[in-house]
């Protein structure tokens, strides 16, 4: 990775410039053009969002966006996270990991795989949330609160990027799902405690693509003129 890193002219990145990564050294982030928000489009408004959805204005909604890039998140924690709230409704989308021993309230639905993923974001009054990269931007594009609990990836990818995610104060890190009702309790104290959804939608650019594609055309120019071809000459 670093030597292709090395022998690049451009580095494009699909995050902000505050979601780098401490250790990456200076040449690296002299290549660098921060593109947050890159491949996801505009998240619709709340209102419109819970209007298509039937939800009530008033409606306390908990959403488990539990991705495909791995095994998912397990039936049994969201469960407990379910039971600790029994005032909300508590939903989740995408593939669940079944447990034997997993006993759920009535205040939790599992929808499995949805077209309207962006509507139910931007309906929640919570999300909870691995740290994949167009997950995180729909999450922070709609300024719902976040507790970002990182999944296994190769070179703890997942894991980076909720610290830097902390740190920028976009999200609340949990370590693994909540496994007792005092500590799901205490992790949606702390996410609603620090929430700044102006913070969170700073992150993520509407104008990323142009911005990326206009780059790109830099890039494009500064190595034709680095690599110009022979000039050809007549005899």
């Amino acid at each position: 990775h670093v030597a292709a890193y090395r022998g690049a002219l451009g580095l494009l990145a699909p995050c902000h410039e505050d979601l780098a990564q401490p250790d990456w050294p200076g040449w690296m982030r002299d290549k660098i053009h921060y593109a947050g928000g890159l491949g996801i489009a505009p998240m619709p408004g709340r209102a419109d969002a819970r209007a298509r959805l039937g939800i009530g204005a008033d409606d306390r909604i908990a959403l488990v966006v539990s991705g495909g890039g791995g095994s998912g998140f397990a039936q049994a924690p969201i469960g407990v996270g379910a039971r600790a709230f029994p005032d909300w409704q508590w939903h989740s989308i995408g593939h669940v990991a079944r447990d034997w021993h997993a006993t759920e309230p009535g205040n939790l639905i599992h929808h499995g795989w949805v077209d309207d993923a962006p509507d139910r974001i931007a309906a929640a009054d919570l999300v909870i949330a691995s740290t994949g990269n167009t997950t995180c931007h729909q999450v922070m594009a709609a300024g719902v609160p976040w507790i970002a609990v990182p999944e296994w990836r190769y070179f703890d990818e997942q894991h980076a990027k909720a610290r830097a995610l902390d740190a920028a104060g976009a999200a609340h890190v949990e370590p693994h799902l909540p496994s007792s009702v005092h500590a799901w309790r205490a992790a949606v104290n702390a996410v609603l405690a620090r929430h700044d959804a102006a913070r969170m939608r700073a992150l993520v650019s509407p104008d990323a693509a142009q911005n990326a594609a206009a780059w790109l055309e830099t890039l494009i120019r500064r190595g034709w003129g680095q690599h110009a071809p022979l000039a050809l000459v007549a005899e």
